[in-house]
């Protein structure tokens, strides 16, 4: 049971519910943008890696015919909830929700078509740790730092298959290095900024296990017009009516 109040949200249009914390931990626009950006095909299997309440897998599952879509969560709580949201959308035939932490999974099988994960953002030794104890696990990273969920991602995925994070501009090094050590390359960075002209604050990294083409920087997205409203792309993207196109 959980042990905190929840509330049933309407998100992506409307076009699904979300029951999650009224305070603590709670979906945020990166969980849009990063299932837009996930190419993965019908009759083909995803893996997610720190889902929370399972809002980036509802979506591809929405979005995609005939996909499946195994999703993981460290924390009990959340996994509740994200069994939950699959059940209240009706996608149990689509979704598999597993608890674990991403260090304690099956061994590898180089199985799954796309990988993708929105990790903690924040280093361990951080002044930034939020209070709550469901909120830090999801934003500061444990004992599972940075290149462990590369490495785990490149265990999972198919040979040629894609594995996809966004995380903050500031840690584009860290993501480039980890991804390069576990063996994933042709890389490609879609920036997100706040404004047209100010800098990146969240970035989409995209990689192939075994891919040797060069890097790419891609044209990015800008989420609000000058008049601090949601640009028609970024709208037409937490609608769930686009994607991101990063191959």
């Amino acid at each position: 049971m959980n042990k905190f109040d929840t509330k049933e949200d309407s998100w992506l249009g409307q076009k699904l519910v979300l029951q999650q914390p009224i305070r603590s931990y709670r979906v945020a626009i990166d969980a849009a943008l990063l299932a837009a950006a996930i190419p993965l095909k019908p009759g083909k299997h995803a893996l997610e890696l720190g889902t929370g309440v399972g809002a980036v897998a509802l979506a591809l599952a929405l979005r995609v015919q005939d996909c499946r879509v195994t999703a993981v969560e460290i924390q009990d709580e959340l996994r509740d909830l994200a069994h939950s949201n699959v059940i209240i959308n009706g996608f149990e035939d689509k979704i598999d929700i597993i608890q674990s932490d991403i260090l304690d999974l099956e061994p590898p099988s180089n199985f799954f078509s796309e990988v993708l994960f929105n990790p903690p953002y924040l280093k361990p030794e951080s002044n930034d740790a939020s209070p709550d104890k469901i909120k830090r696990i999801a934003t500061v990273e444990g004992k599972a730092r940075l290149a462990d969920w590369y490495k785990v991602a490149s265990e999972q995925v198919i040979p040629g298959g894609g594995v996809t994070a966004i995380h903050r501009a500031d840690r584009l090094s860290d993501l480039l290095n980890a991804a390069t050590k576990a063996g994933i390359g042709s890389l490609a960075v879609f920036p997100i900024w706040p404004h047209k002209g100010s800098d990146a604050r969240r970035i989409i990294v995209r990689g192939v296990k075994g891919g040797a083409a060069p890097l790419r920087i891609l044209s990015g997205l800008t989420l609000h017009t000058e008049e601090a409203k949601y640009s028609s792309q970024a709208e037409s993207i937490l609608q769930g009516e686009a994607s991101i196109e990063l191959i």
